[in-house]
């Protein structure tokens, strides 16, 4: 097998879904007998600097001809020259989490700039690898050729089923940075619509770092609404910490406005969790469309009136919780792992270098 080189924005430390995907699969890839080399480029993707650029020209300029390399797409939809450049010697493989210009929060104009810029990456590439099926539809409107394009969704850890709640307040898990696609403001106003009865908690977890004038705007909606003692913005926390607050979760919550897939409600359906978001990315196929029974309810994007309405519901109906778990035991038991995951992605590089 050709040894694999793996370009990634960043740390692969980093404490977000695309990066835990990319560091899960370069894990799994040498289990598998890959050779994979990272490169980390500069954290300023998709809207890099000027030495950004120039150290990505000399990063790749530096990988040795005939290489496959996989690029993540944060950084190749905002190099197209360099991707054109590179694929005269390389074999370029884009991973694209979700396209750049589906972005919540930036204007249309950089919209606009980021659909182009990627496109034009995009033409240049061997495959193109994407982690749902959905994010593949996308591409394809795009007039990306379906041959090209490989669908590796995430996969799971095992975990311990969450135990519920047997007194004290109901337990709201939210685990999303805190960032405007995530749908913290949306969640902020719906709990504010709720009585004070039943009792419940909600925690976040998630970078308070990435977007500080967000979180600064979400801290004050808290004071405003009277509910900054009934939620607690936790920030990163170490894997440990993560596992630890699913466990002692009794709803995951995840009002995003868009998903490349949905990893975050994955990790919560692997402990059993009852799940409210919304169809996007693959989270209507994890949460309604595995097993008969459903393991969540889903609302529209933004829609604040139809998430207080779910969350109510939730929070008030035991039966309607414990109907909605044990959808979520029905799907835990169905959700692909790790190691399906490398090795779907193993076959994807293996047909990029048998086309050659």
């Amino acid at each position: 097998m050709t040894p694999i080189v793996f370009v990634v924005p960043g740390t692969l430390e980093t404490a977000s879904g695309g990066y835990v995907y990319d560091g899960k699969i370069i894990a799994g890839l040498r289990r598998l007998g890959w050779s994979v080399s990272p490169i980390q480029l500069h954290d300023s993707f998709p809207n890099p600097t000027r030495d950004a650029i120039d150290h990505a020209s000399a990063a790749l300029a530096a990988i040795p001809n005939g290489a496959t390399v996989v690029v993540d797409g944060l950084a190749l939809g905002a190099i197209p020259a360099l991707a054109e450049r590179e694929s005269r010697r390389l074999r370029l493989v884009a991973l694209v989490h979700h396209p750049l210009a589906l972005e919540t929060g930036i204007d249309a104009e950089t919209a606009a700039r980021l659909r182009a810029s990627e496109h034009r990456a995009l033409e240049h590439v061997a495959r193109v690898i994407v982690t749902s099926r959905q994010t593949a539809e996308l591409l394809a409107r795009d007039r990306q050729p379906p041959r090209r394009v490989v669908v590796v969704e995430p996969g799971t850890e095992p975990a311990p089923m969450a135990p519920e709640s047997s007194d004290g307040p109901l337990r709201l898990l939210c685990v999303a940075n805190l960032i405007p696609r995530k749908g913290h403001e949306v969640l902020f106003r719906a709990l504010a619509r709720l009585s004070e009865r039943p009792a419940w908690r909600l925690t976040c977890v998630g970078s308070l770092t990435r977007d500080v004038a967000t979180v600064a705007r979400l801290r004050a909606q808290l004071l405003e609404d009277h509910l900054d003692d009934r939620v607690t913005l936790a920030g990163e926390l170490g894997p440990d910490g993560v596992a630890d607050c699913y466990f002692h979760s009794d709803v995951f919550v995840l009002p995003t406005l868009f998903e490349g897939y949905g990893m975050a409600v994955a990790e919560a359906l692997a402990r059993g969790l009852p799940v409210i978001s919304t169809p996007t990315g693959a989270i209507s196929e994890l949460v309604l469309g595995v097993t008969p029974a459903a393991a969540g309810l889903l609302v529209p994007p933004g829609d604040v009136d139809a998430l207080a309405v779910a969350l109510a519901s939730v929070l008030t109906d035991r039966s309607l919780r414990a109907r909605l778990a044990a959808g979520a035991r029905r799907v835990r038991v169905l959700l692909p792992s790790w190691s399906d995951a490398s090795k779907r992605m193993a076959d994807g590089l293996l047909a990029v270098e048998s086309d050659v």
